[in-house]
């Protein structure tokens, strides 16, 4: 059973396995971007540094024990799969029950269903949002229900989709901020969006939308997309991951390998995108490859079916040459891939629950996104595990990618616990609500 890695304990692990003082061992936590140096903050990540050990000689020794290694040797099975999944919580607070939750989880509160699976996160809704101060103790109440912290996610696009927006400033949406033809105000508006969210304790954004919106019909992205021309879609989206990291929240771009040229809305269908390679290169790619150069921490997958990427007709987020072949191997991407929501129609037409999330996470899937039914889904890729079907070795990279997340974010030692004081002062902001003024 694991248990939570306090900042004084891997201090002490450290210690101990080295025999060295405090001032060899390397902090557990990342500083925020805002404090990263130039060359780190040009290489789109900022860098961890290295702890080693002197020796009689005085000559440096080998690194100090990895705190995503350790944490990750702390684990059994069953909470390496919880770690993968990133269901919806219901209410306004993490120790009571709601209707819903009592729907979907029995008599069990948002923070004994975090305990009872094991999740590495969770992703908030219009219904968990009532006021600052409510918010604060919701993220502070789930954090302190688990042995290892949470990414808390959130789908604040500003615009169209903004999940938050009951209590965050009113950004412009992307199309609006495309319009600028700026990438400096995609950068400020998403750095502000940023700074508000960690003030919340939501650490992980599912935005910026990298899709091209090339079908002016399309009904599912339209103005979530900053425009229709690749080249100045992929200057905003990468100015905007830059802002993210600038405010220490982890981006997300999406929905890879381009949900942009479509008339069919995902959430009700599976679309078809008939693009040939070479159109896919000159039109979906730009934006996703500019957000992988900016060091871009997550990309979400589509529920759409690509047949010149994988002739299968099975959806992208299911799909093992789009995923791994071509967004990890071709373009590189070492992040944490992240499906989308699995209760949408268009991952569910061909499979049932629990073989949509097992195949998810066969085709290179880390995070497992609102899952439609999570006792099933859970016990499903655990059979999986344990029955050899997805390998032990597949588990860890999945889960060692979400640690290191996490471990940049300064969450694999004591649960992050923010301010509701702090959070009033950042959210909504005079300086906010000026850029949004000025962006209108």
């Amino acid at each position: 059973m694991l248990r939570r890695i306090g900042t004084a304990s891997l201090l002490a692990v450290a210690l101990t396995a080295c025999g060295g003082g405090a001032a060899d061992v390397a902090p557990a936590a990342k500083p925020p971007a805002s404090e990263a140096s130039p060359a780190t903050e040009a290489a789109g990540r900022p860098a961890e540094p290295t702890a080693t050990e002197p020796t009689a000689t005085g000559s440096r020794a080998a690194p100090a024990a990895d705190p995503v290694k350790r944490a990750l040797a702390g684990m059994s099975v069953r909470e390496k799969v919880g770690q993968l999944f990133m269901p919806v919580v219901y209410g306004t607070a993490a120790d009571t029950v709601s209707g819903e939750n009592q729907a979907r989880y029995g008599a069990q509160t948002p923070e004994k269903v975090v305990a009872k699976y094991h999740l590495g996160g969770v992703i908030l809704f219009p219904a968990n949002v009532k006021s600052v101060g409510q918010v604060v103790g919701l993220t502070n109440g789930l954090q302190k229900s688990t042995d290892l912290p949470l990414l808390i996610g959130t789908d604040q696009e500003n615009g169209l989709v903004s999940r938050m927006s009951a209590v965050m400033t009113r950004f412009p949406g992307a199309a609006r901020i495309g319009a600028t033809g700026k990438p400096s105000v995609a950068r400020e508006v998403a750095q502000a969006t940023g700074e508000e969210l960690r003030a919340l304790g939501v650490n992980l954004d599912f935005a910026p939308v990298a899709d091209v919106n090339i079908d002016p019909k399309n009904p599912v992205i339209g103005e979530r997309a900053y425009g229709n021309r690749p080249g100045e879609v992929a200057k905003m989206v990468g100015a905007a991951v830059k802002g993210f990291e600038a405010a220490g929240v982890a981006a997300t771009a999406k929905h890879f390998p381009g949900h942009g040229d479509t008339r069919i809305d995902s959430h009700t269908g599976l679309p078809v995108i008939k693009h040939t390679r070479a159109q896919w290169e000159r039109l979906d790619a730009p934006p996703f490859k500019a957000a992988i150069a900016a060091g871009v921490d997550a990309i979400m997958t589509a529920h759409i079916v690509f047949p010149k990427l994988d002739p299968s007709g099975d959806p992208a987020t299911l799909s093992k040459p789009i995923l791994t072949g071509l967004l990890r191997k071709e373009l590189g991407f070492k992040g944490v891939i992240s499906t989308d929501a699995l209760n949408m129609a268009g991952a569910r037409v061909k499979y049932d629950d629990g073989e949509v999330a097992v195949r998810a996470v066969l085709a290179g899937a880390d995070l497992l996104l609102m899952p439609n039914d999570l006792p099933k889904q859970y016990q499903a890729v655990l059979k999986a595990v344990e029955s050899g079907r997805v390998s032990k070795a597949r588990l860890d990279e999945s889960v060692t990618r979400l640690l290191t997340l996490k471990k940049e974010r300064g969450l694999l030692g004591e649960p992050p616990v923010v301010s509701a004081e702090k959070a009033a002062e950042v959210v909504r902001s005079a300086e906010h609500r000026r850029l949004a003024a000025r962006v209108r």
